[in-house]
């Protein structure tokens, strides 16, 4: 497995990033036999140390947690307790997602833009009708059941998740509502 260990302004040492390898491997072996590369990043904010972890599995999901701690190393052992305690959650649902599944997820390519924020104190009208477009990426999109895409998205942590459904082979959204429930957009 590849790492990535970096650090916001703060030096990581050697020490350090032996200690990310050991407990985050430790982790991952335990519940996840296929981890393909981790992306571990230390920051300082105000008093506390910051550590955000992401794990690519060969099945296409994505895993991240984030920890905080007065000291560097609390922030990684609890950010590793985080992404032990989301992997332990979701074995049973990786295992019956991705038993029959021989290889991994398929994705493709799509634009992805930041639209400039609108000031909701400027009461005139705007010049033209057209967003101010910030930046222009390239992102990929997975092809996934909607029971992988809901799964994908806590996993990543993310308020929301465009996918392929690979049932009806169109574009789908899932969603986390303000009420808690997950929202399934099917057009």
């Amino acid at each position: 497995m590849r790492y990535q260990i970096t650090g916001k302004h703060i030096d990581i040492g050697e020490a350090l990033q032996t200690h990310v390898q050991n407990e985050l491997g430790a982790a991952l072996d335990k519940y996840s036999q296929r981890p393909t590369d981790a992306t571990v990043v230390f920051s300082k904010s105000a008093h506390e140390y910051v550590c955000e972890a992401v794990v690519h599995l060969s099945s296409g999901l994505n895993a991240a947690a984030k920890g905080h701690a007065t000291e560097i190393y609390a922030a990684l052992d609890a950010c590793v307790e985080k992404m032990d305690k989301q992997l332990r959650r979701y074995k049973r649902r990786l295992k019956d997602h991705h038993k029959d599944r021989t290889e991994p997820v398929e994705s493709f390519g799509a634009s992805s833009y930041i639209l400039a924020h609108h000031d909701e104190g400027n009461e005139s009208e705007p010049e033209t009708l057209q967003p101010i477009i910030v930046a222009e990426m390239e992102t990929k999109i997975p092809s996934l059941s909607v029971g992988e895409a809901v799964m994908q998205m806590e996993l990543a942590g993310a308020p929301v998740l465009v996918f392929r459904n690979e049932k009806k082979d169109g574009v789908n959204v899932v969603y986390r509502r303000e009420d808690g429930n997950i929202g399934w957009i099917d057009p």
